[in-house]
């Protein structure tokens, strides 16, 4: 059987670790990337280079800028100034896209029955993010089962990343030795910049902060992430 998976590939930190864990289980992956008129729009040529690099044949990117007319955030307005750290605060921060994920997802899911797929993989994390609703494992699962119910189709909305912090997060990118290509070819930052980003926003700061605490303790992280997947 041909097993086929839909991954909602940024070109990320996130989605790109989920890339490289699934490549070994799936015979067939088709990456989407969408294209919302994000500020940090580099991410969709740096999604492109990292598919092929990685040897996915199938890799769309979708125009759902509708969601930029909709969604009011830092992420789609360029008057409104990423804020250093978006998660200081107990309120969303500006950075959260509201439906983001409900529309991705769904798209994912409509473009995963379309091609026959079994799984739609999305990079999303309850244990180190910003606050955002639509990371949760709760809403993950409220979505599955609204896909399933209004297609009639089995689905598996799949989150590898979901209970690992982002420590563990670089040591399964190591676990695939593939630290050096998460490190140095994904985009994570919200300012747009690859690599180590801007260093300020709260998507460096997560990111680099999980890098450090790898690196400082691998051993003990790597077996952490073992007992997880």
């Amino acid at each position: 059987m041909n097993r086929k998976a839909v991954i909602v590939f940024s070109g990320g930190q996130d989605s790109t670790t989920c890339l490289i864990h699934a490549l070994p289980n799936y015979e067939e992956i088709h990456c989407i990337t969408f294209d919302y008129g994000q500020r940090h729009r580099a991410e969709i040529e740096v999604a492109q280079q990292l598919s092929t690099k990685l040897g996915v044949t199938v890799h769309k990117v979708f125009d759902t800028s509708l969601l930029n007319e909709l969604a009011i955030s830092s992420l789609t307005r360029d008057n409104i100034p990423v804020p250093i750290s978006a998660c200081s605060g107990e309120s969303l921060p500006n950075t959260f896209v509201p439906g983001r994920n409900i529309l991705f997802l769904t798209l994912a899911s409509i473009y995963a029955y379309q091609v026959g797929a079994e799984a739609v993989i999305t990079g999303v994390c309850e244990t180190d993010f910003s606050g955002y609703p639509d990371c949760r494992d709760e809403f993950i699962k409220a979505m599955n089962k609204a896909v399933e119910l209004g297609m009639d189709y089995k689905l598996q909305i799949e989150t590898p990343l979901m209970w690992l912090n982002k420590a563990e997060t670089w040591a399964l990118a190591d676990h695939y030795r593939q630290l050096d290509l998460i490190r140095h070819h994904t985009l994570s930052c919200y300012n747009g910049i690859k690599g180590s980003g801007c260093t300020q926003c709260d998507a460096c700061i997560l990111r680099a902060k999980g890098l450090d605490e790898f690196m400082k303790n691998k051993i003990e992280t790597m077996t952490s992430l073992k007992a997880k997947i």
